[in-house]
């Protein structure tokens, strides 16, 4: 009896001890399946909009599609930046069988470097999805070879892009600028302005000129190509296209045919800018820097030896000396002070001085010679303008002082960007007695502003800045922005350019302004005027002021030996005219550095005849 009861409680608790491990396995199977519902439950209802984004991703995806980039005309409607077509090879990644075989194939038919190839096999193994370039730009042979052969050449395709061309090459290279790779920096400006997108398919960006400056409106906008691929990534079928917007065309002001006539007046090897613009409302005519370039290079991928040639010229050709040469502005600011020490009370119509060929500061008796060894004799401020004489000016300059000196030449745009359309314009330096503290660690001496009240010392300018100051004297002291855009043209409607709004000289009397043009049309007209020679007898009268910018002092030992002086010591030419003198239309800034054989006065006449010439309607388009 007591082996059963024993035998019976064995059983009970083998029994008790079995339910408890079934108890404790349908906890776990229900806490396992608590888990995995909640799961599922998060995968199928929480996070389902989540998932089904990152499912479409998988078989959707989106091909960009480069726009057109608008095209450049001069005030003619004439082309000087077009789109050029040209193809690469390019390669489907799916249909990657038998790829030895095909290489073989293309290579016997296309030269192909084994540079190429290799980046061709090692983009393979990556991109599975995307066409693969095998090669660009294909000669026209090249081309007419694959069409030729294309039924034994599967998987391979030409793929048309296009790239900048420029006909007219160098003589608007300045101006119009270049296109070129995208940089890390132009990487980051993109990110910045959120534009990123809108590049993600482009290989060139405006690096210069008009091109730089006008990116946004030329570049357009880019599009997209929906498709669908399988789980290998092969394209199945395109869902959806929105189409690129094409870049809008703009025209210059410039006159293509005035810009090709300058540019054949000067030799490719002279460093010089000259810049023509319409005086009544800034639009620039024309613009040359020399020496230049060919910005096509650029376009089709410039090679290393090339580029490292430019770069080293030491005429440096890359400058666009129009708004990025740095000059003393010479006594072509002659004019400009004589307002401003006439509105000052300083001189006036009957102010008279003598000059025996130099000019002595009160008190310490240091002299400044002119550059007339013996005088000019008596002087008024005509003649002073007309013979360009310096003792008359460091007179005016010693009675102004620096600051009124400043203070008068920032009126007319000196020492500030004068806000031209194109990029990468230079500031100079219209000096203080603060800058020469910060910058020379050194006081500022009466000597300093004699010779800055000539043009020279530590005053540097700009072409631009030069043409600027003009267009404010010839209009009476009303600021003109000095600009290249004509208009855009939108959706077939043309928008002009609209300038900015400035602050004009005030209060300068009408026949002070009268007064200094008298100056400056004596200069051409006169006899003993400084460009007489070259500007007088015109039809269309011409008023104008010469300058010589010193590069160096050079002893009057080495003067007298003009021969041998280096050319990079030689002294800057500067000129600035206008015309018709009674109803101003064209006005003219031109310098020439350190050269000695050219006549800065006869190329402003040639420049002069030909726009009266060729075209009496000139303005008028």
């Amino acid at each position: 009896m007591t082996l059963d009861s024993n035998i019976i409680q064995n059983n009970i608790k083998k029994t008790q001890k079995f339910f408890r491990r079934i108890i404790l396995l349908l906890i776990i199977i229900i806490l396992l399946l608590s888990v995995l519902l909640f799961n599922l439950y998060n995968l199928q209802i929480t996070k389902f909009n989540f998932y089904e984004r990152k499912a479409k991703k998988n078989y959707v995806k989106l091909l960009p599609l480069e726009p057109t980039r608008g095209l450049i005309y001069d005030r003619n409607g004439i082309l000087l930046a077009m789109n050029k077509t040209y193809y690469k090879l390019a390669f489907l990644p799916f249909q990657n069988k038998d790829v030895v075989k095909k290489i073989i194939t293309i290579r016997s038919i296309i030269h192909i470097s084994d540079k190429n190839i290799k980046f061709f096999l090692k983009r393979l193994q990556k991109d599975t999805i995307h066409p693969i370039i095998v090669k660009s730009n294909l000669t026209d042979i090249e081309v007419a070879r694959f069409f030729l052969n294309k039924y034994k050449l599967s998987g391979f395709f030409l793929q048309s892009y296009e790239k900048r061309f420029y006909p007219y090459s160098r003589i608007c290279a300045h101006f119009l600028g270049y296109m070129s790779g995208i940089s890390v920096e132009d990487l980051r400006k993109l990110i910045k302005e959120k534009q990123r997108k809108n590049y993600i398919y482009s290989q060139n960006i405006g690096k210069s000129g008009v091109e730089k400056y006008y990116e946004n409106v030329l570049h357009g906008i880019t599009g997209y190509k929906k498709v669908e691929v399988d789980n290998r990534r092969h394209i199945i079928s395109q869902i959806s296209q929105k189409n690129p917007y094409a870049g809008y065309d703009i025209f210059l002001t410039i006159d293509i045919k005035l810009q090709r006539y300058i540019t054949s007046l000067i030799p490719h090897n002279v460093r010089s800018a000259l810049i023509v613009l319409n005086s009544k409302d800034g639009s620039i005519l024309a613009i040359v820097s020399t020496p230049s370039f060919n910005p096509n290079l650029f376009s089709r991928k410039i090679t290393y030896n090339v580029l490292n040639h430019l770069l080293k010229n030491k005429n440096k050709p890359f400058i666009n000396r129009a708004i990025q040469g740095i000059y003393p502005p010479a006594s072509t600011v002659k004019p400009y002070m004589s307002i401003a020490a006439l509105q000052l009370g300083l001189i006036d119509e009957k102010t008279i001085i003598f000059d025996p060929g130099w000019w002595e500061i009160p008190k310490y008796h240091k002299r400044y010679k002119d550059w007339k060894k013996t005088g000019h004799g008596y002087l008024d401020l005509i003649k002073s303008l007309e013979e360009s004489a310096d003792t008359f000016f460091y007179q005016i300059a010693f009675n102004m002082g620096i600051n009124k000196i400043h203070h008068w030449m920032k009126k007319f745009g000196y020492g500030e960007l004068t806000d031209v359309d194109l990029a990468h314009e230079k500031l100079g330096n219209l000096p203080t007695k603060q800058w020469k503290l910060n910058n020379r660690q050194d006081s500022w001496y009466v000597g300093d502003t004699i010779s800055v009240g000539i043009g020279q010392s530590y005053w540097y300018t700009t072409p631009i800045q030069i043409a600027k100051a003009l267009i404010i004297l010839i209009n009476n002291g009303i600021v003109k922005q000095p600009h290249i855009l004509k208009q855009i043209k939108i959706n077939d409607k043309y928008y002009p350019f609209k300038s900015k709004h400035y602050t004009s000289i005030k209060n300068v009397s009408s026949q002070y302004w009268k007064l200094v043009k008298r100056g400056m049309y004596g200069v051409a007209n006169h006899k003993n005027g400084t460009a007489y020679k070259n500007l007088s007898f015109a039809k269309y009268i011409i008023a104008a002021k010469s300058g010589t910018a010193q590069v160096y002092n050079l002893n009057n030992k080495k003067k007298s030996n003009i021969h041998v002086i280096k050319d990079n010591l030689r002294d800057h030419k500067l000129m600035i005219a206008y015309t018709p003198y009674k109803n101003p239309q064209i006005a003219i800034v031109i310098i020439i550095e350190n050269n000695k054989d050219l006549v800065i006065g006869d190329i402003m006449r040639k420049i002069f005849d030909y726009i009266f010439s060729h075209d009496k309607d000139f303005l008028k388009k």
